[in-house]
Formats: C-alpha cells, sequence, structure tokens
C-alpha cells in the first residue's frame, strides 16, 4: 500500500489577490469575520493553517459601520499600561469619534491566531473610514457579506 504526501503550501506559491468589503450599514461582526476569513485564506482548497496563506483585504466606509443591539451604549473597550492608574475604558461611540478604524481593525485582530502568524495576517489589513482607498492599482475585487 502506497502512502498519500499531504500537501503543505508555502508563502512563497500563494497567489495573492485583493479584496474591498464596503462596511457601509453592514453589522461590525459580520464585516470582521467576512475581513478574518479573507485574511486568513479559509477559503482556499490549499489553506494550511501554520502559513499565511491569505489574501489583502481593504475595508471602506468604517465610519458607517453598525453595532447590533445596544452595543453602541453599553460595550466597554478597555486597556491597561501597565502603570498604576493606567487603566481605560472607551465606548464605541467615542472610539468612532476618535479614530472610527479602530472599531474594525480591533474585531478582525480578535478573530485571528496572536501570534507571530496573526500579526503577519493583520498588515494586510487596510481599513479607512471614508468611500476612497489608495489601492485602486492592485484591481481589488468587491467582496459582498452574505
Amino acid at each position: 500500500m502506497k502512502a498519500t504526501k499531504t500537501f503543505s503550501a508555502k508563502a512563497a506559491e500563494i497567489d495573492r489577490k485583493w479584496y474591498v468589503i464596503d462596511a457601509d450599514g453592514q453589522i461590525l461582526g459580520d464585516v470582521a469575520v467576512k475581513a478574518a476569513d479573507l485574511l486568513r485564506g479559509k477559503g482556499k482548497p490549499l489553506f494550511t493553517p501554520h502559513c499565511d496563506c491569505g489574501d489583502f483585504v481593504v475595508v471602506i466606509n468604517a465610519e458607517k459601520v453598525v453595532l447590533s443591539g445596544k452595543k453602541e451604549e453599553e460595550k466597554v473597550y478597555s486597556s491597561y499600561s501597565g502603570y498604576v492608574g493606567g487603566q481605560k475604558n472607551e465606548s464605541p461611540r467615542s472610539i468612532r469619534e476618535r479614530h472610527p478604524e479602530l472599531l474594525v481593525e480591533k474585531a478582525v485582530n480578535g478573530m485571528v491566531p496572536h501570534n507571530r502568524l496573526g500579526r503577519a495576517i493583520l498588515k494586510k489589513l487596510n481599513v479607512y473610514a471614508g468611500n476612497e482607498h489608495p489601492h485602486a492599482a492592485q484591481n481589488p475585487e468587491t467582496c459582498s457579506i452574505a
């Protein structure tokens, strides 16, 4: 009986595409799931868990993303600097006023691995508050959230 070899993708062999996700009126979690799947390469037949197989993702209209339920008022984003009195709590509404791209970036960050691979994957995520993006030369495909 002949043993079959397991295929393992190499990072240099991956054909990467560019995708645009329009977050206007979409729920934050749905946008983040779609972006994380594309960044990770989960939909590709040659997906390898320990390798960066994903594509580049551009998210536009991040300021118009919607949070379901009462999350806009009740959800709390916490950060701690490590110093005494260095704990900061912020609501999604204040984050949206200060830096609207952070909402999508934080949501996608929670959905990728928290290691060296995850940090490499997040470098392929580009989030913009408005409708314009500077990646037209890459001919990105529009990706719908279903």
